[in-house]
């Protein structure tokens, strides 16, 4: 009894982890692109600063 050949799009255990370690690493890149971390925080910051101007005016 031969076992039936596996499709080559077929998906298995090894090819699902390898297709989340490749999201991740689109997301890492993306998220790099952009800025990152710290241009949000900076980001923050001067919006924080902004609405502490606006309000003391």
């Amino acid at each position: 009894m031969d076992e039936p050949k596996l499709s080559p799009f077929a998906l298995t255990r090894s090819r699902i982890v390898l297709l989340v370690l490749g999201a991740i690493l689109v997301l890492i890149a993306i998220s790099t692109a952009m800025g990152g971390l710290s241009s949000y925080q900076e980001l923050k910051e001067a919006s924080a600063a902004a609405q502490a101007e606006t309000s003391a005016q």
